[in-house]
């Protein structure tokens, strides 16, 4: 329900024309509209809650960041087909953490300050969170520059705050030993031992039919991978992912004992579907606890109350270790980043350029060498 107020304004006394203005409150949000006449003020505030009711609300400065994010969000994310996944990023990252800051703002009185408390307020956190709050703010805030909505983009030179920067990494050789053994007889083996040994993401791996797996080449296919936050197959995000991988020795045969009809998973569930987000994380918890177990855990009635693996191993740290191991074995980065399905070196580079002792000593021995062989000549 509306309140209607009744207000009378002048101009400057040389101008002594005089307006009437009259606003209202709807929903907790107020409005307001001016006329020469009381008829003409409320005739257009009548009309302004009217467009209000019907979701028309006017797009200007004017209106509450709130609503220009979900006009935003209507206008310029929807429309592009980002998966549920992504959408509910910008939703949660908006209603968290930008929303209760600055959500009744108007558009224009956003400043860069009220911006950089938010994402400062974030100081200490992971770098993804802080990256995707400034990320959000500065789509939002471009557009409604680049609409005319607001003169100055106050998202533009945001700063972020210190933040904690995750980094996936290779396994050990301890762990490694140890996933090897476990794979040998746990349900999940053939799954770890292809991420060890083919580098491919998890979600390409839930995708895999064994018309991809081409013994003849010994090669395996990748040309789709399950959607992240879906339950659709899709091409990967870049044409980078698409790539044949050598199918490594010592995963041929546990490939050619498992192999099944060509329109099949080649990770089935126990009914026999393709792998989703949550049976993939199940694959991998299941395996973990038992890794765990083989790595000297304490047992009590058959729950882990000590347990022993490190709290930074994920499925990533196989891709990982792939991409190291291909650079213990000298192979060019512009190979590795074509194995890795990487769509930019510098990907590839970040790993390739991780400090490693092995590296490090081979390298020398190969100087070493070098000299060697120039003092013989």
């Amino acid at each position: 329900m509306a309140t209607v107020q009744n207000h009378s304004d002048s101009h400057t006394p040389l101008k002594k024309s005089r307006y009437i203005r009259k606003t209202a409150r709807y929903n907790g949000k107020k409005y307001e509209a001016t006329g020469k006449t009381e008829l003409e003020a409320m005739t257009k505030l009548a009309e302004k809650l009217a467009a209000v009711k019907r979701g028309e609300e006017a797009i200007d400065g004017s209106m509450t960041v709130d609503s220009w994010y979900r006009q935003w969000k209507a206008l310029y994310k929807e429309p592009k087909g980002l998966t549920a996944k992504s959408l509910g990023m910008y939703d949660e990252k908006f209603a968290g953490y930008i929303k209760p800051r600055i959500g009744r703002l108007k558009l224009k009185d956003v400043k860069d300050v009220h911006l950089q408390i938010i994402l400062n307020e974030q100081a200490g956190k992971s770098a993804s969170h802080v990256k995707k709050i400034r990320l959000v703010m500065q789509e939002m805030f471009k557009r409604a520059r680049q609409s005319r909505l607001i003169a100055y983009d106050p998202a533009e030179l945001l700063e972020l705050p210190a933040f904690i920067q995750k980094k996936r990494r290779s396994i050990t050789e301890e762990e490694r030993k140890a996933i090897l053994a476990v794979a040998e007889y746990h349900r999940s083996g053939l799954w770890i031992l292809t991420l060890l040994y083919t580098g491919m993401r998890p979600g390409e791996t839930a995708a895999l039919t064994w018309a991809d797996v081409d013994f003849k080449k010994n090669e395996i296919h990748i040309h789709s991978a399950k959607e992240s936050g879906s339950s659709s197959v899709k091409a990967p995000k870049t044409a980078a992912g698409v790539r044949d991988i050598p199918i490594h020795s010592a995963l041929l045969p546990r490939l050619t004992e498992a192999k099944g009809a060509p329109g099949s998973p080649v990770f089935p569930t126990g009914t026999g579907r393709f792998q989703n987000e949550n049976s993939l994380r199940r694959l991998w918890t299941g395996f973990l606890r038992e890794l765990d177990i083989h790595m000297g855990a304490k047992l009590e009635r058959n729950k882990i109350v000590e347990s022993v693996v490190a709290k930074d191993l994920t499925p990533y740290c196989l891709r990982h270790t792939f991409c190291t191991d291909l650079q213990k074995a000298g192979v060019p980065i512009n190979v590795a980043k074509e194995l890795m399905g990487h769509s930019d070196i510098q990907t590839t580079a970040n790993i390739y350029t991780h400090k490693d002792q092995t590296v490090l000593h081979d390298g020398i021995a190969l100087l070493d060498g070098t000299k060697a062989s120039n003092r013989a000549g």
